[in-house]
């Protein structure tokens, strides 16, 4: 008996199981359906079937909420993937979000600790001092007397924004195909690039590694300082960090009131920054005045959540890169693009080889220090965005964090050139590598071929010479025409052929028209009929094809 109970027992859980997931995925389906039919509530208000311009598509992402905003933000890191109208209005999202109230923070934390939260904290400020989309910061103390923020994520955001990612893919489809950006790029792809990026930004594990990376990597810097990470007490949803009582590195006054020196800040912001990029290959991707700050004379940097990273290769490949510029290279700069980008269908290396001509005789003669950094990247972006290339996740963020730098030093010391500083450290960062016996030994290697090459050239010449008086000399050339050119070429020769077509069957018809075949539609034979009505829908799309193609090209000329 007690084994049959048992058994009874056990079948009531299994089925009390299967209910719970039943009600469970039908509450998802809810939520999901709710959900969805909010985007496409919004997308619908703001006429999403007319087109996306770059103030709609801000406008529908603040209206989605929190979560949209922050992939919003992300967006804007991408000028090689969107056109930089679209990347400059969204810049303008506001990162501030309502709060949540204080009893969803307690609720965090005492669900990240097991336990109630004055057990850790003597007090915590209901005020945040910020809140974003992912988290929001509160001042705090520790039983141990130490003045702290606490870094508290938003519960449940990871479902949320993953709930949402899976709809705005399906909600992707509700574009029209002559949208101007769904022309431009493809939606799908950019959603999941922002996605990976988000998903590293809720993990606070992962911000605080790399803060502790940072940090080891300035060690040696006696003018940098990161706020120390109490490590005991964080978790993938909560941070704790030293609160940090600084001056914002813009805020000139407060600077000049302070005693320092403004030059002496911004070359030194400069030059940490450009050795976190080409020495540690570990960066600040996000280097705007709310996340430097200047404490005791130290240059304080906050807050890890983006954070850019270069291989050794990746900065081997821009070295080169900026090597080929100084020196005016076109080869050089192409095979560096080349190699770090990746090409979204065939490459046109006739065409980049121009573009990037073009750009070393715009911008190859200037002296560094009349470079605008964020007019020369931005026209580099654009000659890999026509090109179809996309860069890796990194160059972007260096982009963007250059743009923050130099919109401060505009503000704070707009005598110092970052390019002047870049090409110093470039400079010194080679000749502290330098091998000297490995350089001496490859230029003699190189000189050693060309010598070998250079004995045979009469010989080759004298070949030449005498295969062309006898007649005998071949010459191979290979044509490559441009995509657009190419796409011109056959439009032409299949419009020709459509049209010598039409004109077949109406002379056809025409000739079975002058018969008395039956059956006959209105007093004509019902095959020359249809031939005249085929021709006749066949002119009709062709022209509705050429008008629709001819506004989208004015479109996405415009």
């Amino acid at each position: 008996m007690a084994i049959d109970a048992q058994k009874y027992q056990e079948k009531v859980q299994r089925q009390e199981t299967r209910e719970e997931k039943r009600l469970e995925k039908s509450r998802i389906r809810e939520e999901n359906s709710e959900r969805l039919s909010q985007i496409r509530q919004v997308l619908r208000k703001n006429h999403i079937t007319r087109g996306v311009s770059p103030e709609k598509l801000r406008t529908i992402l603040e209206e989605l909420g929190p979560t949209y905003i922050k992939l919003g933000q992300i967006m804007s890191l991408h000028s090689d993937i969107l056109p930089q109208r679209y990347c400059d209005e969204l810049l303008k999202l506001n990162s501030d979000v309502t709060p949540m109230p204080f009893s969803e923070v307690e609720k965090v934390l005492e669900k990240a600790y097991g336990e109630d939260w004055h057990e850790i904290f003597s007090s915590i400020e209901e005020t945040p001092l910020g809140s974003a989309s992912i988290a929001q910061v509160h001042r705090a103390k520790l039983k141990t007397g130490e003045d702290v923020v606490v870094k508290v994520q938003r519960e449940g955001i990871y479902e949320t924004m993953s709930r949402d990612m899976r709809l705005l893919h399906r909600a992707v489809r509700l574009l029209p195909p002559v949208g101007d950006l769904k022309n431009l790029v493809d939606l799908d792809m950019v959603l999941d690039e922002m996605w990976s990026i988000a998903k590293e930004e809720i993990d606070f594990v992962h911000e605080a590694a790399n803060m502790e990376e940072f940090r080891r990597n300035n060690r040696d810097v006696v003018y940098v300082e990161v706020p120390k990470l109490y490590s005991e007490y964080s978790t993938g949803t909560v941070l704790v960090m030293e609160y940090i009582d600084g001056i914002a590195i813009n805020d000139k006054k407060a600077l000049l009131d302070g005693g320092y020196d403004l030059h002496e800040i911004g070359r030194k912001y400069v030059d940490n920054f450009i050795r976190q990029v080409m020495d540690d290959g570990f960066f600040h991707a996000d280097p705007h005045p709310g996340n430097v700050k200047i404490r005791g004379g130290k240059i304080v940097w906050i807050d890890m959540g983006m954070m850019g990273r270069f291989s050794d290769r990746d900065r081997k490949i821009m070295a080169d890169g900026v090597r080929g510029i100084a020196l005016k290279d076109v080869t050089m700069v192409e095979n560096a693009v080349i190699a770090i980008g990746d090409f979204r269908g065939k490459p046109d290396r006739a065409r980049l080889y121009s573009d990037l001509k073009e750009f070393l005789l715009a911008y190859g003669s200037m002296s560094m220090g009349s470079v605008n950094v964020p007019e020369v990247l931005q026209v580099l972006m654009d000659i890999m965005k026509e090109n179809r290339i996309r860069l890796p996740h990194g160059v972007t963020m260096l982009c963007r964090g250059l743009t923050h730098v130099q919109g401060v030093l505009t503000e704070i010391a707009p005598d110092i050139n970052m390019m002047e500083i870049a090409a110093t450290r470039i400079s010194e960062e080679m000749i502290k590598n330098l091998d000297l016996r490995k350089e001496i030994d490859h230029e003699l290697r190189d000189l050693y071929r060309a010598g070998k090459k250079g004995q045979e050239l009469p010989g080759l010449v004298n070949d030449v010479l005498k295969e062309y008086l006898r007649g005998q000399g071949w010459m191979n050339i290979s044509i490559q025409s441009s995509e657009d050119f190419s796409n011109l070429v056959f439009s032409s020769i299949r419009n020709i052929v459509i049209g010598v077509c039409i004109a077949a069957l109406l002379v056809a018809s025409s000739i079975i028209c002058t018969t008395d075949m039956a059956p006959k539609i209105l007093g004509i034979p019902f095959l020359g009929f249809a031939g005249y009505a085929f021709a006749l829908a066949a002119s009709v799309f062709l022209t509705l094809r050429y008008i629709v193609n001819k506004v989208r090209r004015k479109r996405n000329g415009s």
